[in-house]
């Protein structure tokens, strides 16, 4: 037997072994035995992180364990996901996933260090429009102000992203193609230091769930100047979509799930879907989501893959149209 075959055959039973562990442990009411890691995709700040950081603090009495949440920022969402991908497939180590990472980057990406295979969907948590937000100097109070401004100023304004091919860089390019105006583009590593240099002066506006930004427009920092989605947010009940604005074009909503990787074995996923349900569907849990501006949204993992793969599918076409490209 060469060393190459031995290899193989050793990898595979140290697989198996794995996933014979975590299914005997689950067996025997042992799982989870110790704390389970949530790896964020984004810098602390952002609503991938608040979505992680609510599910983790209401699932930890649920399942009798602590749950961590480590942020893992950078690489368009590549250095978290690829984490997760290697780690032992026990479940304890998941990925918490906003779906611009998920779903538009890879089709931007040329070097893929991940692919949708290398993960399971566990159960969707939360989901929520962008919203457009700008600093409080530009001279604009609503959305056809801005574009008038933009058209009257090409290339003056420029708005921040989450990073180039994220959810609010592509509907930042909706936006452009639909109102006919040209912005720069700034990209950065998470909603956090993007909504800090938004604070700053350093940029004019961005594109991006409601959550973060909510203190700053309330306390009249930031203006938001239209809701993404299909309907108003609840909690900013005067600010019209796209839609009523004349931009019906410019449609975005971002979901947040959590991922394992393909080997963690089914009861393990059954365990954790169910009682993530339990967190979710929970009147506080709902309450919380809506003050921040988003809902709480649990699918379960047949339901989420499905939607990934329709999101997947449709954020295609988005991207190509826009003829956004890899950095």
């Amino acid at each position: 037997m060469n060393t190459i075959r031995r290899h193989l055959i050793a990898t595979a039973a140290l697989a198996l072994l794995g996933v014979a562990t975590a299914s005997t442990a689950l067996a025997q009411g042992n799982y989870p035995n110790r704390p389970i890691t949530f790896v964020v995709p984004a810098a602390a700040g952002g609503t991938t992180d608040l979505a992680g950081r609510m599910a983790a603090q209401a699932l930890g009495p649920v399942i009798g364990q602590s749950v961590v949440v480590d942020n893992k920022g950078g690489g368009n969402g590549a250095i978290a996901a690829t984490m997760v991908k290697r780690a032992e497939a026990d479940g304890y180590t998941m990925l918490m996933q906003y779906s611009g990472y998920h779903v538009i980057t890879p089709h931007i990406t040329k070097v893929h260090q991940w692919e949708q295979k290398d993960f399971q969907p566990v159960a969707n948590i939360m989901s929520a429009p962008q919203i457009i937000v700008v600093r409080d100097s530009v001279p604009a109070k609503t959305l056809q102000e801005l574009v008038a401004y933009a058209k009257a100023n090409p290339g003056k304004l420029n708005y921040a992203s989450s990073g180039n091919g994220s959810l609010q860089h592509v509907t930042g390019a909706m936006l452009e193609q639909q109102a006919g105006i040209k912005m720069v583009h700034v990209p950065y590593k998470g909603t956090g230091p993007a909504l800090q240099d938004l604070l700053g002066g350093q940029v004019d506006l961005t594109f991006g769930t409601a959550p973060p930004f909510m203190p700053h427009i309330q306390s009249g920092k930031l203006r938001v100047l239209a809701v993404t989605g299909k309907e108003r947010l609840p909690s900013l009940p005067n600010v019209p979509t796209t839609a009523e604005a004349g931009f019906p074009g410019v449609n975005a909503t971002s979901w947040f799930g959590l991922f394992a990787p393909t080997a963690v074995p089914k009861p393990v996923i059954d365990k954790l879907t169910a009682d993530l349900k339990k967190v979710v569907e929970d009147p506080a849990f709902r309450k919380k989501a809506e003050e921040q501006g988003a809902a709480a949204d649990y699918q379960n993992p047949q339901q989420f893959g499905e939607r990934v793969k329709t999101d997947y599918a449709n954020w295609a076409g988005v991207v190509k149209s826009a003829k956004i490209e890899a950095d």
